[in-house]
């Protein structure tokens, strides 16, 4: 471990961080001069929809990371829901949860994770026809001797977009029996793109519980999201928000940060999210994350800050996922999910994220050479073409260079 992030732990440890009664929080946040050096924080908390958790509103994503003593700081700091996938590193990130949890009281934690779905067409956000299912079956059970466990406390279904491929009948019985045979205490499906949609199928589905939503203040369709996601949680559905940092930056060169903490408020705004799961990669980001429970109302600085999504450049990380490109594309690509590799790479530097995700849309290293000129107009403004290019490149990259 590097000084420095030794260092950032002893920091975070040294706030004293002692979960459900408060903790001391101490920020170096530029972004949030006003605040005072140390402040008592209490733990906000919301019920997980029907299932009769309850959660700090804000959890942990673990797929950024590869160090376990920032899972287990997120833990003993009160945070409860650790959101893992098999799809992180090939089972990789789930077998370091398992190695963090193994000598915790089981009941202590709520361990959340996710299997690839076979045979899943990406780009339409359907299944293939006569998709099987017990390969997806095969990577659960996988997941549960990773983990070490004998039950998850909730297994999503991912990917899912469109109302056809939440309730394709061989997954929705698949999801159904994992749940009775008590492998997950509760199943729900976890959404990238056309998430209104998404979201209303799992209500009308009437076997899940909780949804996996991609949610901030920079997408486009957001008042939709809001309003299927108040619809499900008035249903009894649990509303889980991922990608809440919209990109982490403005920019691809890492240089206009955009301000997490303000991100994660805004997201928390709304009442219907009933907990989150940002990722982190360092003490300070976990210190930020968990200090944004100290007040969730947004100050004005905060409000200008995430007012920059007029400042979009060509080369930003962050798409919409709308798919008006789809249709324009002469090759056909799968643009939203190449865009999604990009935001992997450029945003938040997980580019063994990037690679596992570049490979459900193309294979080779240039799928743009057979074109002279790129036929797609974004609706972002994004140079598609660019963007394609610089993140085919990973296909060049052994996949053993990349951890």
């Amino acid at each position: 471990m590097k000084k420095h992030q030794l260092k950032n732990r002893r920091d975070f440890l040294k706030a004293g961080l002692a979960g459900a009664a408060g903790i001391t929080v101490f920020s170096g946040s530029p972004l949030k001069a006003e605040r005072k050096t140390a402040e008592k924080t209490k733990f906000v908390y919301r019920k997980l929809g029907n299932t009769g958790i309850t959660l700090p509103v804000v959890s942990i994503g673990t797929g950024d990371t590869n160090d376990p003593g920032l899972i287990k700081a997120a833990l003993d700091a009160g945070v409860t829901l650790l959101a893992t996938s098999q799809y992180y590193g090939d089972g990789r990130n789930e077998r370091m949860v398992g190695e963090v949890i193994k000598d915790r009281s089981r009941k202590s934690v709520i361990i959340m994770t996710s299997a690839m779905p076979e045979s899943f067409n990406h780009k339409e956000g359907i299944f293939n026809e006569g998709a099987k299912v017990e390969p997806f079956i095969k990577k659960f059970d996988e997941s549960l001797v990773r983990l070490g466990v004998d039950y998850v406390d909730i297994f999503l279904l991912p990917f899912m977009a469109r109302r056809e491929s939440v309730f394709y009948a061989p997954y929705l019985q698949a999801m159904e029996d994992i749940k009775k045979q008590g492998k997950a205490r509760f199943i729900g499906i976890a959404t990238h793109s056309h998430e209104h949609e998404a979201i209303r199928a799992a209500v009308e589905a009437k076997i899940y519980d909780v949804c996996l939503v991609a949610y901030n203040f920079r997408k486009n369709n957001h008042k939709e999201i809001g309003e299927a996601m108040a619809y499900a949680s008035n249903k009894g559905i649990g509303i889980i928000a991922m990608k809440t940092m919209a990109g982490a930056y403005w920019d691809k060169d890492q240089k206009e940060p955009v301000n997490s903490e303000a991100a994660l408020k805004w997201a928390l705004q709304n009442e219907s999210v009933h907990t989150s799961v940002p990722g982190v990669t360092t003490f300070d980001q976990l210190e930020k994350d968990i200090s944004v429970m100290a007040d969730l109302s947004l100050s004005d600085r905060e409000m200008s800050d995430l007012k920059l999504s007029l400042h979009e450049s060509p080369d930003a990380p962050f798409c919409q996922q709308c798919g008006t490109c789809l249709p324009q594309c002469r090759q056909a690509l799968d643009i939203p999910t190449l865009m999604r590799s990009h935001m992997y790479a450029y945003g938040y530097r997980n580019l063994a994220h990037a690679r596992d995700t570049l490979s459900y849309a193309v294979k080779d290293a240039d799928p743009c050479s057979s074109c002279s000129t790129c036929s797609v107009s974004c609706a972002m403004n994004f140079d598609i073409r660019s963007k394609i290019t610089k993140i085919a490149r990973l296909n060049d990259v052994p996949r053993e260079f990349i951890v």
